[in-house]
């Protein structure tokens, strides 16, 4: 498929107005720290919302959504409201301590809590998360996309977005990637509803007139979001509704609570009560991707069974190729021109996910440190090396993307790729928060050794090391010396997760009752009194966090109920 000149006109006018308005917002000619950095902490909830769910929704989310639909049906969604909780714990656990204590990074606030060496392991960890999943994988994904369905050449996309993108998010920091954030968010959920309602109005003209039908078409359980804990085959469901519940806080609470990329929007709050509603907003956005990006999936699947178009196999097998199903059911189902306008929506996905982890790696370089090991830096110098770090950091990402064909399945990688270091990353923040008997040694011991076990994990479950170790080249459909039900443990990732991280509470909870208690007033002022002190306060009305938890709770409650009932 070859892009139309109207779809070219579609995608420059967005890529130079949306850049041309960052700029517009956010560039100063000499701005302090604070305000290139944190946006001079002026941040309101709506802003803090938009901008940490698009920080969030990347092309390999909107591709991996769809197939994961396709695939293994509406029970992919669970990683999208499982986020309302890990959203609400953001809120009310720990977005107090992060604005009362006034840092501007979370491995600041990890320094606070228990000493330098943490700060570094976190900021390490920061960058290394942005350049390789955060921008590299997620730049990867998009130019594949781009070249499936408008036929633009990988390079080209890398390179062009990667532009627009770095000359925003340089000039205008954080300023310019929120508000940026804000008009593509709105662009995006457009273009994913549009999407939907074109695909439902396609099922009648493939026979499929109701829901009976539709699921008459749907292999069973594809509509189901609970999954049983044993499958057909007699072996542990990879998502089943107790791997959900169990693994995902473990990769939630890392990502949503502990990771620069997203907080740091969180942190640019005008106060405690916008940063909070922000994050619940994000929760309120995220029950939006089951309907307008898993479901198109699964709307997809009904019409390829029905043969309204054809999915590509997987190379040398007969599989098919899920990861095509998005672009595909947009060439068959979206016209000239709207493609310009769906390409702008992807292209929106993509900038504002590289936008914002390029902004968190300019703010950990500099502040993390170049600060620590120049403490005189000035405001200037440090906006200067923001800006260079930014470039420096996008040029790395580009070369990385190129070798992202390197792997299989990109969706599930960048799920376990973060399972060497999430358990030890969640386990340290909340007990941090929540135990103040937790000692540093503690948790530099939980960091080390909780992340050199889930190293250790990661590479054992490669299917490549696996056949090693078993002298199998040739086993077909062989997932890892762990995971793989036949020739392995049969144990899913998202329950290695939770044992993981079990391990590195006893790691924590042993080593802080044999290591001294840390001083008491300092590990006060980052920590509860009691695990449920975050609770108390004067109550504010219906805008008080706690209400608005309270209708979040129940508005996901009432829709698991409702899917589960029809599916």
């Amino acid at each position: 498929m070859q892009v139309s000149i109207i779809d070219i006109i579609v995608i420059a006018v967005y890529l130079i107005g949306i850049t041309a308005f960052g700029i517009w917002v956010g560039y100063r000619k000499s701005p302090s720290a604070q305000q290139y950095f944190l946006a001079n902490k002026s941040l309101g909830w709506f802003t803090v919302g938009a901008a940490v769910f698009t920080s969030n929704i990347s092309t390999i989310h909107l591709v991996g959504l769809a197939a994961g639909g396709a695939k293994d049906g509406m029970v992919i969604g669970n990683f999208e409201w499982m986020a309302c909780f890990t959203l609400i714990l953001l809120a009310l656990l720990f977005a107090p301590f992060y604005i009362n204590s006034r840092v501007a990074t979370l491995p600041e606030f990890m320094e606070r809590r228990y000493g330098p060496p943490a700060r570094t392991f976190l900021a390490v960890i920061g960058l290394f998360g942005a350049l390789f999943v955060h921008i590299g994988i997620s730049l990867f994904a998009a130019a594949k996309l781009f070249e499936s369905f408008l036929g633009v050449p990988m390079i080209l996309t890398i390179v062009v977005l990667s532009l627009f993108t770095v000359v925003y998010t340089s000039l205008g920091g954080l300023k310019a990637v929120v508000m940026t954030e804000n008009i593509q968010v709105v662009l995006l959920l457009g273009g994913a509803t549009l999407l939907t309602v074109l695909g439902l109005q396609a099922l009648p003209e493939v026979g499929v007139s109701d829901l009976a039908g539709f699921k008459a078409v749907a292999f069973p359980g594809q509509l189901e979001m609970l999954q049983p804990i044993i499958n057909k085959e007699g072996n542990l469901n990879q998502f089943s509704w107790l791997t959900i519940i169990l693994g995902y806080p473990i990769l939630g609470i890392w990502y949503w609570c502990a990771d620069q990329t997203h907080v740091q929007r969180i942190l640019g709050a005008k106060s405690l009560k916008d940063a909070q509603n922000g994050a619940l907003f994000a929760g309120f956005l995220k029950i939006t991707p089951v309907f307008l990006m898993v479901l198109p999936g699964v709307i997809g699947y009904v019409l390829w069974q029905k043969g309204a178009f054809q999915l590509p196999n997987l190379p040398g097998t007969d599989h098919p190729d899920y990861n095509t199903m998005l672009p595909t059911l947009i060439n068959y189902l979206i016209p000239v021109g709207l493609k310009g306008l769906l390409a702008a929506g992807m292209a929106a996905a993509l900038m504002s996910c590289m936008a914002a982890a390029l902004n968190s790696c300019a703010t950990l370089i500099s502040l993390d440190i170049v600060k620590r090991i120049r403490p005189t830096t000035s405001d200037k110098q440090m906006v200067s090396i923001g800006r260079i770090s930014t470039g420096l950091i996008m040029i790395l990402a580009m070369l990385w993307s190129t070798q992202g064909d390197q792997f299989g399945t990109i969706f599930e990688a960048i799920n376990k790729i973060p399972m060497t270091f999430a358990p030890a990353v969640t386990t340290v923040f909340v007990l941090g928060v929540l135990w103040k008997r937790g000692t540093k040694q503690a948790a530099m011991a939980t960091l080390y050794l909780g992340s050199l076990i889930g190293v250790g994990y990661f590479l054992l479950d490669l299917p490549g090391v696996g056949k090693l170790f078993l002298d199998a080249a040739s086993l077909e459909n062989f997932t890892g010396l762990v995971s793989d039900p036949q020739h392995g443990l049969g144990i899913p990732f998202m329950l290695v997760g939770p044992m993981l991280t079990l391990l590195c509470i006893l790691i924590y909870v042993g080593t802080s009752l044999l290591t001294p208690a840390m001083d008491e007033k300092l590990v006060a002022e980052v920590c509860w009194d009691h695990p449920l002190s975050f609770l108390h306060g004067p109550f504010t009305g219906i805008s008080d966090p706690r209400m608005v938890t309270l209708i979040l709770i129940l508005t996901v409650a009432v829709l698991y109920t409702t899917i589960q009932t029809i599916g």
